[in-house]
């Protein structure tokens, strides 16, 4: 019996230092997390990137519509000829519908291609950011706040990134 008494008590004992030194381990974990989506529309770099896509767009646009006024002028010119020349004609105005969707097809996968390379660019100097505050403060995560159920407001690393991002940004775009 009082073998017994002795297991419980040093099994009591064990479960209360378990848990002591398990929630002073979960106190030592630092968690952060941040709104990544945010971060990445409101950093100044990416406003400008979005202005100089938005630019090339509407030069491509341009491009697109004279060939456009062009294919129209022809098709009027070939609905004009006559049986022997519209045949000619037609091909021509065939010949430039076929360019039309090629420069559609190169313009929208360049843009693409530029807006995709800025993009990685950007998640890169977000993702340094993040990996130096990490580093510095002693975070064991910072997560994107989509994750995010429940989070202290003081935990929240959104505003900070953000700041750091436009601060270096403003620094550079000087030089």
């Amino acid at each position: 019996m009082k073998a017994v008494s002795r297991f419980l008590v040093i099994a009591l004992f064990m479960t209360i230092s378990f848990a002591a030194a398990n929630s002073v381990f979960a106190a030592a974990e630092k968690i952060g997390y941040m709104d990544f989506a945010k971060v990445f529309d409101e950093y100044n770099k990416t406003k400008d990137f979005d202005k100089q896509l938005e630019a090339k767009g509407t030069a491509k646009q341009g491009e697109r519509d004279k060939l456009v006024t062009e294919i129209k002028k022809l098709k009027d010119e070939a609905d004009l000829a006559s049986d022997r020349d519209r045949a000619k004609k037609q091909a021509v105005v065939d010949d430039k519908i076929k360019k039309l969707g090629e420069f559609d097809r190169d313009s929208r996968e360049a843009l693409r291609k530029e807006r995709d390379d800025m993009a990685r660019a950007i998640f890169k100097e977000i993702k340094e950011v993040v990996d130096d505050i990490g580093k510095k403060e002693g975070y064991k995560y910072i997560i994107d706040s989509r994750m995010v159920l429940y989070g202290n407001a003081s935990d929240d690393l959104t505003d900070r990134v953000l700041k750091i991002l436009n601060d270096k940004y403003m620094v550079k775009g000087k030089k």
